[in-house]
């Protein structure tokens, strides 16, 4: 059974853009484990559009022995004003995973995976201070990604296959070739013993295709489409929707 994990960060959105405490990331969050979610994931970025410092500590002690925590980021981006960095965030709060994301300020959400051939030298040793910390790494990368075992030697349990280019082909009505692209990736990956996670704009509608062509998928990260969703049949509706569609 593929585990799915919430993405909470477009809930801090609706928060932020009104000020207050409403709607309650950590209501929601608990609303979609108890509708069957077994995980949780933030994406906590330095100028604070989404999640929080904050919401990450609060939702880290949350799921603490209840369901796996997962937090992205850019592990290069540096401490700003109350964010203290990716790295110190994970030493707070022991996420079961940290997924490491190539993203900018500039970048309105992730658009492309690691080079691995470029950044691997410098991903190592990042790595290796994040699973002394007890967490899993997970490394996103683009389907047609180049030197996957890289990610291996360099120390990561996981890639998560970033999937957009997929959801826009599904979309169009032409995707076998980037679901191919997909399933390519995921082999190579399990061939060199990581595991596989995947996610970006996937949905009710793109999430089986995927799924069949992909059985080991461990994990998907889903945020923006089940939270749209949710605005028109619920949020205990939807999570439980996508739950039974993955198992």
């Amino acid at each position: 059974m593929t585990l799915l994990s919430v993405n909470v960060n477009k809930i801090a959105v609706l928060r932020n853009s009104r000020g207050g405490l409403l709607p309650d990331v950590a209501a929601a969050a608990q609303t979609c484990v108890a509708a069957g979610a077994r995980g949780i994931t933030v994406h906590p970025r330095p100028d604070q559009r989404h999640i929080r410092p904050d919401d990450t500590r609060v939702l880290g002690a949350w799921c603490a022995g209840r369901v796996e925590f997962n937090i992205e980021g850019n592990a290069f981006a540096p401490a700003r004003g109350s964010y203290p960095g990716l790295l110190a965030l994970v030493a707070e709060t022991r996420p079961t995973q940290c997924t490491l994301v190539p993203d900018g300020d500039a970048q309105i959400t992730s658009d492309h995976g690691f080079d691995l051939r470029a950044d691997a030298a410098r991903l190592q040793p990042l790595i290796a201070e994040l699973k002394a910390h007890g967490c899993r790494v997970s490394l996103f990368v683009d389907a047609d990604v180049q030197d996957i075992e890289r990610a291996r030697e360099i120390g990561a349990d996981r890639v998560e296959i970033y999937t957009g280019p997929y959801a826009e082909a599904f979309a169009r009505g032409d995707f076998q070739r980037e679901l191919e692209a997909c399933a390519g990736t995921a082999d190579r990956a399990r061939a060199c013993g990581l595991g596989i996670n995947a996610g970006h704009d996937l949905n009710q509608a793109n999430l089986p295709a995927l799924k069949a062509a992909v059985p080991q998928l461990a994990e998907v990260s889903i945020g923006h489409a089940l939270i749209c969703e949710a605005l028109y049949a619920g949020l205990s509706t939807t999570v439980a929707a996508y739950v039974k569609l993955l198992a």
